[in-house]
């Protein structure tokens, strides 16, 4: 009793593909295809162009863009892809220009790829090579033990950042020594003269003063002798001006008036002369201030000068220094304690890749056998594979192992690196089987004639395993098995005729008769009635 294949897990709630329309790619003139769900076959004769529907998807995907993809006389080529209310489109022009558009906004082709790549996987007619790469092999196995990888991967990740930061400040310990005494003189020379913002505009005049107090001094001395101290003074006439109005001002208010405000000035002057007096008898230089408000904006110029222009610039300078004299600070601190910490956290990976390596083991051999059961299925009986964790120097951005697949199709040979010993054809059945027991992490999966080289009994375990993955996922499968074909829930013909003398590609959805037809030739390369039997009873054995 041959065993079945796991069903592969539901994709990401995320809508199939709808609609694809094809403007001038290759021997395509205009194309709109309407899909569903299930699994769905392109068939037709050899050179009929059945790839060009999975080249349309795959500039869809972000593949290098080909302008000898463009139909012959045309400027450019466009593909249009609907995931339910979703658009995504990509223009190529002869120039070799590509545009790319989601829901009609133009964007990177990166971000096509990425959007892409959640809705569809494909997998190409040589694709099966991806397999040979560790990182695929693998990606396999982790799939199954997503929580200890990531656990793995955020401990691994916290250990590397210590490493590095701890052979940074080791690597630049002279330099950042250098560093610390620069910073440390200018946050020093600053703080003694403590800058204070505004200040030099009050110095500045003090300067002007002390550095005039003679002149200063001589003007108020030759005011007083005008105002007071002269033979003739302003205060005597003023006093006189008064008492000549005493007279007048007994019989008249406005003279009265007058005279109250003459006495008024002279209480003014006579204030003004007092101080004159002080200023003229007590403005003797001090050459003290004189050189302590000089050297005081000496200073201040001398910091402007160095880390201005204004003294503002020279308070912000300050604050950086201090904010890098912290960090420097904390970096010279943290050299002494960093390696306890590195230690700690290689400790914390080593830990963690234990659980992940624990965890792989758990899931290697149910894994390999679920595979191992569809691969003997496909033509290869005595085939046998296993995953194999070879432990690592030191840990590894994905674990302390580096896991291979190891295989053997022939009998009594022993296993060895999948990539030692497989032919392509035994790739493409081990790639298959993988895609049809692990899925597609995309709601639609598309096959590009994956099946070549498989015929006769392993044919209909292939088709069998199309069909189970079309259960959960949206299949399209270019194929020229009619075991494949006679499993389909939609099956299109992909034709080819001479227009006008171009050379034109078209495809469409087969009636049940149509269907019939092209079932008999992919089994016997024509429609007699002994084919069209041979065609009903293969879909009746799948009905």
């Amino acid at each position: 009793m041959t065993r079945k294949a796991p069903r592969a897990d539901a994709p990401p709630a995320l809508p199939p593909l709808r609609t694809l329309e094809v403007r001038n790619l290759a021997t395509i003139r205009s194309l709109n295809l309407a899909f569903s769900g299930g699994l769905s076959v392109f068939t037709g004769e050899t050179g009929a162009g059945k790839s060009i529907i999975v080249d349309a998807l795959g500039l869809l995907l972000g593949s290098r863009s080909n302008t000898d993809l463009i139909r012959s006389g045309e400027d450019d080529l466009l593909v249009t892809g609907h995931w339910g209310d979703e658009i995504a489109s990509r223009r190529v022009t002869t120039q070799g220009r590509s545009t790319a558009r989601l829901d009609g906004e133009v964007v990177s082709l990166r971000e096509l790829q990425e959007w892409s790549q959640r809705r569809l996987t494909i997998h190409w007619q040589h694709s099966a090579v991806s397999l040979l790469t560790p990182a695929n092999q693998r990606a396999l196995l982790d799939r199954q033990v997503d929580a200890p990888h990531a656990t793995y991967a955020s401990a691994y990740r916290d250990w590397q950042d210590a490493r590095a930061r701890l052979e940074r400040l080791r690597a630049t310990e002279r330099e950042r020594a250098r560093q610390l005494d620069l910073l440390q003189f200018q946050a020093r020379e600053i703080a003694e003269i403590s800058p204070q913002l505004g200040e030099e505009e009050p110095l500045q005049a003090d300067l002007t003063r002390l550095a005039n107090l003679d002149t200063i001094a001589q003007s108020a001395a030759g005011a007083l002798h005008l105002l007071s101290d002269g033979d003739e003074n302003a205060l005597g006439f003023l006093n006189e001006a008064a008492r000549a109005l005493n007279a007048g001002a007994r019989f008249d208010d406005t003279t009265a008036q007058l005279q109250s405000e003459l006495r008024e000035a002279l209480a003014s002057i006579q204030a003004v002369v007092g101080e004159l007096r002080g200023v003229a008898e007590d403005q003797a230089p001090d050459p003290e201030e004189l050189a302590r408000v000089e050297a005081r904006l000496g200073a201040l110029g001398k910091l402007r000068a160095k880390y201005g222009p204004t003294l503002e610039d020279v308070l912000n300078f300050h604050a950086q220094v201090e904010t890098e004299l912290a960090g420097l600070t904390r970096d010279e601190q943290d050299a002494g304690t960093l390696d306890a910490e590195v230690e700690a956290l290689r400790a914390h990976v080593q830990a963690a890749g234990e659980r992940l390596d624990a965890a792989r083991r758990e899931r290697a051999a149910p894994l390999a056998a679920d595979l191992l059961a569809v691969i003997r299925q496909l033509g290869m009986p005595h085939a046998r594979l296993a995953f194999h964790l070879g432990t690592l120097n030191e840990p590894g951005p994905h674990g302390l192992s580096d896991v291979t697949l190891h295989f053997n199709a022939n009998p009594g040979e022993d296993l060895a690196p999948l990539a030692d010993v497989a032919s392509g054809g035994e790739l493409s059945r081990v790639m298959l089987a993988i895609s049809t027991v692990l899925g597609a992490d995309t709601p639609a999966v598309v096959f590009d004639e994956v099946d070549a080289g498989i015929g006769g009994s392993a044919a209909h375990a292939v088709a069998d395993q199309l069909r189970a993955l079309a259960a959960t996922r949206q299949v399209l499968v270019v194929t020229h098995l009619a075991q494949i074909a006679a499993r389909a829930d939609h099956h299109y013909k992909v034709e080819k005729s001479v227009e006008d003398g171009r050379t034109v590609s078209r495809v469409r959805l087969l009636t049940p008769d149509e269907r019939l037809e092209e079932i008999a030739r992919m089994l016997s390369g024509n429609t007699s009635d002994a084919a069209l039997t041979h065609a009903r009873e293969l879909l009746a054995g799948t009905a």
